[in-house]
């Protein structure tokens, strides 16, 4: 990013009903007209704009992120209703993780789960009953070991790289003179020189001047870098933590599809 770039902070979405948003009927038809993967992959290219996707990196994943949606929906028959609001729930989730560099995997899941919920519940005209139980266990299972298990991966392949530029002003300083105007000076105005300065000058033991800020920028300098330290300890361990959480919510996740499955009712 470039000095004059503003950061962008996460966002909160709101979900909503988006079966039909990226893919039409008549894209659902072409796509199911597709046969080969040669055949899917560049309908979902012209669809996408990514014909370019042999060269930059960037359209070849977002290419597979694409294919690999649609070949989910196949092997599960889903049928087009289904797929198209399957491949939207994928696309935002992606674009809402790709929208800041700063870490948002969290409020990325939780608008994935809303609105995964929102095309399993019958509650017009909030959420419709698109999907079983038993298909929203295979599509949480599926986007959670595919995508959030790779999250970091595509967020530092889609967002920009973070550079943190520090100037230090000094508060009750005098502001340095310009070079142009102390050349000027020095042209104009000859100070006359002491004695003892001469005889320095004829021996050549002329003593280093010490610049007055010289003590006052180590002692920023050394503050700077014990701060650095310190905030750089305390970002790992906040990154460690997140992680842990969102393993063990995984993990969790991965427990869940089991037990509905051997639990039965009453």
């Amino acid at each position: 990013m470039g000095p004059g770039d503003r950061l962008k902070q996460p966002q909160c979405h709101e979900a909503k009903i988006c079966m039909w948003k990226y893919l039409d009927v008549h894209s659902m038809d072409l796509i199911n007209k597709a046969q080969t993967t040669d055949e899917l992959k560049r309908v979902l290219a012209e669809l996408f704009q990514l014909q370019g996707w042999e060269s930059d990196p960037r359209a070849a994943i977002l290419l597979d992120l694409c294919f690999y949606t649609v070949q989910f929906s196949r092997e599960h028959s889903f049928n087009r209703e289904q797929s198209s609001a399957f491949f939207t729930i994928v696309k935002d989730t992606h674009e809402a993780c790709v929208e800041t560099p700063l870490p948002n995997v969290e409020e990325c899941y939780r608008y994935f789960t809303e609105l995964l919920f929102c095309h399993a519940i019958r509650r017009p005209p909030f959420s419709i009953d698109l999907f079983s139980q038993e298909q929203l266990a295979l599509i949480s299972d599926y986007v959670v070991n595919t995508y959030f298990r790779h999250f970091k991966l595509y967020k530092y392949a889609f967002t920009p790289q973070i550079r943190l530029d520090i100037s230090l002003s000094y508060v009750g300083m005098p502001e340095p003179e310009p070079m142009a105007e102390l050349g000027e000076l020095g042209e104009s105005v000859t100070a006359p020189v002491p004695p003892a300065q001469e005889e320095e000058a004829d021996s050549g033991t002329t003593a280093p001047s010490e610049s007055p800020r010289a003590p006052l920028r180590e002692y920023i300098s050394a503050q700077l870098c014990q701060e650095m330290a310190q905030l750089r300890l305390v970002v790992e361990e906040r990154l460690r933590a997140s992680e842990e959480q969102f393993n063990a919510k995984l993990a969790l996740l991965e427990k869940v599809p089991n037990s509905s499955k051997g639990g039965g009712r009453k």
